[in-house]
């Protein structure tokens, strides 16, 4: 068996500001964290699902947590200068491109000054912090060329969503040129490709509605079939938040690492998504239907990541394929479906098993 990751004893008995914590990722993160030994803070509003990851992990009563709502200037300044993180993780987000058309006010107000709320905060912080601001991949001006964005390419977005990551980039960038040349505090940012797994509940994303539809025994409506996306699992981008989180507070005088970062997964896994369905009814028996809308709101159809630059600098590389990220996803709803097994312990040991290949 290989050892655990590098910065599997990086987060040991340290303090860690972690925003979005009651969502789909930060829920796993925060698992994931606790069981590194990490002092957990958690800020978010509620879990805007029902179930739940969050509380089906009981996370509320296993780490410090905080209902409060990241366009709360005040509240988050409060809360992260009273914490003294070692480290911050903003992941905090309104994250769905379709439900950026119809709230477009709040979505900039979320993503873009809520963003600008943790960064302003950070200013306040007097002792070493690595703090890690996660946008997403959707930033980045795409031109459907077929070209695996680096971290250097032009940043854009046709959608409210996406337009309000880019903005998101641009003011991380601008507070660490302005403010966090000379500071206790380093930043980063992580731009991360379509991430699945299980426990994920939410409404109008591929999986937890193809998982709804089989246990309905309906068939999985699928509205964009052609579109190719960078499928991977939960654990890979959040195992390169930790990497460069780590290597943020440990070596304080490689000023790469002071920057964005793509977390993807390898070519193979750019796949469309009905190769997404099939693979998910290679383990569940049922059907899909194409219910493609040509007047439908605009969604990229092709995008990919290099994760080159994570390679060199970070030693950073995704770990399961296409068919392993698939067959861990069903198999986690499924036995949690069935109750073979609880959600807390189906959780534990995909940590596990991705931790010890990683």
């Amino acid at each position: 068996m290989k050892p655990p990751p590098f910065f599997h004893a990086a987060f040991r008995g340290k303090r860690v500001w972690l925003s979005g914590h009651t969502g789909f990722k930060g829920s796993w993160l925060s698992q994931w964290l606790l069981e590194l030994g990490a002092i957990v803070h958690g800020y978010a509003l509620a879990p805007d699902t029902i179930p739940s990851l969050f509380n089906q992990l009981g996370l509320a009563d296993r780490l410090e947590h905080e209902i409060a709502d990241i366009r709360d200037a005040g509240t988050v300044k409060k809360s992260l200068i009273d914490f003294q993180p070692d480290f911050a993780i903003h992941m905090a987000a309104q994250p769905l491109v379709r439900r950026s058309y119809v709230i477009p006010v709040e979505t900039y107000e979320t993503n873009v000054n809520g963003t600008i709320h943790v960064l302003e905060a950070l200013r306040g912080i007097t002792n070493p912090c690595a703090a890690v601001i996660v946008t997403t991949d959707k930033c980045y001006q795409n031109h459907e060329s077929g070209r695996a964005y680096e971290e250097s390419d032009a940043l854009g977005g046709h959608d409210p969503y996406s337009s309000s990551k880019a903005m998101a980039e641009i003011a991380t960038d601008a507070y660490r040129n302005s403010y966090f040349r000379h500071h206790p505090v380093r930043i980063s940012s992580a731009r991360a490709g379509n991430v699945i797994g299980g426990g994920d509940w939410a409404e109008d994303r591929i999986v937890p509605d193809a998982m709804r539809a089989l246990n309905k025994g309906e068939s999985i409506s699928v509205r964009n079939p052609t579109a190719v996306r960078p499928w991977q699992h939960v654990l890979e981008p959040l195992s390169g938040y930790l990497t460069l989180a780590a290597k943020l507070a440990s070596e304080t005088t490689n000023q790469e690492l002071a920057s964005a970062f793509n977390f993807g997964p390898g070519p193979d896994s750019n796949r469309t998504v009905s190769d997404l369905v099939q693979e998910i009814l290679k383990h569940r028996a049922g059907s899909w239907s194409d219910k493609s809308d040509p007047n439908a709101l605009h969604e990229a159809t092709l995008l990919n990541l290099s994760v080159a630059k994570a390679r060199r600098i970070l030693n950073w590389k995704p770990v399961w394929n296409f068919e392993e990220t698939l067959e861990r996803t069903v198999a986690w709803y499924d036995s949690v479906l069935n109750d073979e097994t609880s959600t807390l312990e189906i959780t534990h040991h995909q940590i596990n098993d991705y931790g010890n290949i990683s």
